[in-house]
């Protein structure tokens, strides 16, 4: 729907008033005897007599609706295009304009092909020649406006239709006119040869309340008429209607069975019929060279505009249209989110990444060498001293597999960060879906690094490592056993030497049990670490896990999560706009 265009013809002062209309009090009638056209003048209502033009009202509902499709455009724009959304906008500024002008009138726009009598209606409704009619083709080269009461002159402004082509019907007064408040437009003809007269037409249709659309026998089918304006307004069917004219030509029963085969293309464009007091399109037959069935439609449209709210159903179904237009890109018919076994499966893949489980039993070997030192024999520690002096440490990892090992971390985590992020997005519309892969893209940045720096900061758990309470007795027993080797030996060489008396039973039995003593202590103490260094390696795996999974969420989750809500928000706002409690899932 094109934008509103200023009236190029406006008289000076134009307005809601009888000035707005310039020429418009003079209204054209033929009459054949006389020869030339002659001008009947009626005299122009005094200003203050008619009471203040009252601006659209919307009813609640539709106001709601509106104001969610602005919601709705205001949350999109940075993920949709500016062609996406323009249509929703448009809508948003016509309706605005509609609203703020007069809601006492209602727009009717007659449309048709070349030669199918649409201006020959449009005379025959307003009582007078207005619109030329003839053979020449086309004929409507501007659109032609005629009002059955004041007030109507912002609303021309807005068609774009300048005072001089802006008229009064001749007969019935305001007061009494069964038409009164009806805006009657004749339009160009939409399959002209001239561009711009399509271009009208299309511009005006864009805008109107309503419209009538007059066909004739030969060109009711026409597939111009059904591709380009009816089948993509078959949303609008409240506000539409369909004559068949010049049925005066069909012979017999032709004029019923043309009538049925238009409902039934009707039908098949999608247009739902106002029969049976069902909403939809009214369809009518009449001759406008006869005059039959001219007062059923002036019946139905005066009723029409009696209503007054052919306005709020065109933008209503206009806001329909934009949303089914809109419909893809915010409604997909799957679950959407990011399940928890999701966001588990990525804290373990960043876990594994940066070395949680290996961290995990370096600290319980830690652990375990600690136990190994305070409860071991002093003569094993001392070997295990000598021994690592001597010989170089084994395990050590070189620069390039430490390199590699970092690859292969850097690598974990973007398989990482592409898995979650294509689960977060399975089922979104696809600008949706790309924000959440861009957002994950970005949170991804940096992200081995900061784990890096974890792994680091978080290897172990801080503070000693505890020890549990039958440490400092383990400790004691090892060095009582060392003391009675000690003493033992000590014994022996006094003996040897001559210094004490002869016994080696004692000395003897002392040093067998400080040396079967030791490693026994040392064995049982090892058994004995094994639960608590299990523990303590668990503790610092868990730590690292919990460091990675906080990293993670932080830079990743947490903002696919914030993508998920803006989802949720703008689908709740479709919803509204719908008319639905809840937006489709």
């Amino acid at each position: 729907m094109a934008a509103s265009v200023p009236a190029s013809g406006s008289a000076s002062g134009s307005g809601d008033g009888e000035g707005a209309w310039g020429d418009g009090l003079i209204a054209r009638r033929v009459d054949e005897n006389a020869g030339p056209e002659q001008f009947a003048v009626r005299p122009s209502r005094p200003a203050g007599s008619s009471a203040a033009l009252m601006p659209l009202a919307y009813d609640g509902q539709l106001r709601s609706r509106l104001d969610a499709l602005r919601e709705l455009v205001g949350l999109s724009r940075t993920r949709l295009d500016s062609g996406t959304l323009a249509e929703a906008g448009r809508v948003l500024d016509e309706a605005s304009a509609r609203r703020r002008l007069s809601g006492q009138h209602t727009v009717v726009a007659i449309a048709g092909a070349t030669g199918s009598g649409k201006s020959q209606l449009f005379n025959t409704l307003a009582g007078v020649t207005i619109s030329e009619t003839g053979v020449r083709r086309p004929t409507t080269a501007a659109p032609i406006a005629c009002s059955w009461s004041d007030g109507a002159g912002g609303l021309l402004d807005r068609l774009g239709i300048p005072g001089r082509l802006r008229r009064r019907p001749l007969q019935h007064p305001d007061a009494d006119s069964p038409l009164r408040g009806l805006v009657l437009i004749d339009l160009p003809d939409h399959d002209s040869a001239a561009v711009q007269h399509r271009e009208q037409v299309d511009r005006i249709l864009a805008l109107v309340d309503a419209v009538v659309w007059v066909v004739d026998p030969e060109k009711y089918a026409d597939a111009v008429l059904h591709e380009r304006y009816l089948r993509p307004m078959a949303g609008h069917a409240e506000v539409t209607f369909v004559v068949l004219n010049q049925v005066d030509r069909l012979p017999g029963e032709a004029a019923e069975q043309v009538l049925d085969d238009l409902r039934r293309l009707l039908d098949e464009d999608g247009i739902p019929l106002g029969e049976y007091d069902e909403p939809g399109a009214t369809v009518l037959a009449l001759s406008a060279l006869t005059g039959e069935g001219i007062g059923e439609l002036r019946e139905v449209i005066g009723q029409f505009v009696a209503e007054r709210q052919a306005p709020a159903r065109r933008i209503a179904a206009d806001v329909d249209a934009a949303a089914w237009r809109l419909r893809p890109v915010y409604v997909t018919g799957r679950r959407t989110g990011l399940s928890e076994e999701a966001r588990e499966e990525f804290a373990d893949r960043l876990a594994d990444a940066v070395g949680a489980t290996a961290a995990g039993e370096a600290a319980e070997r830690a652990w375990l060498r600690n136990a190994n030192r305070a409860c071991g024999t002093p003569w094993l520690r001392l070997w295990r001293w000598h021994r690592d002096r001597r010989e170089p440490p084994t395990g050590r990892i070189s620069l390039r597999a430490q390199a590699d090992e970092e690859a292969t971390a850097r690598q974990r985590v973007e398989q990482a960060v592409r898995t979650v992020s294509d689960r977060a997005s399975a089922g979104l519309p696809v600008p949706w879906a790309q924000a959440m892969r861009e957002a994950a893209v970005r949170g991804a940045q940096g992200l081995p690094e900061a784990l890096d720096e974890l792994a680091v900061r978080t290897g172990l758990p801080p503070g000693r490592p505890p020890r549990p309470g039958w440490w400092p007795v383990a400790v004691l027993a090892q060095a009582s056993m060392t003391l009675l080797q000690v003493v033992g030996g000590l014994w022996l060489l006094g003996q040897i030497i001559g210094f004490l008396p002869p016994n080696l039973g004692v000395p003897v039995l002392l040093m067998v049990a400080g040396i079967i003593g030791g490693p026994f202590i040392e064995w049982s103490c090892r058994i004995a670490a094994r639960g608590p260094a299990r523990r303590y390696g668990h503790e610092a795996e868990r730590l690292l896990r919990e460091a990675a999974a906080g990293c993670g969420r932080a830079r990743v989750l947490d903002p696919l999560a914030a993508e998920l809500l803006r989802y949720r928000e703008v689908r709740e706002q479709y919803g509204r706009v719908t008319g639905a409690g809840a937006a489709a899932r």
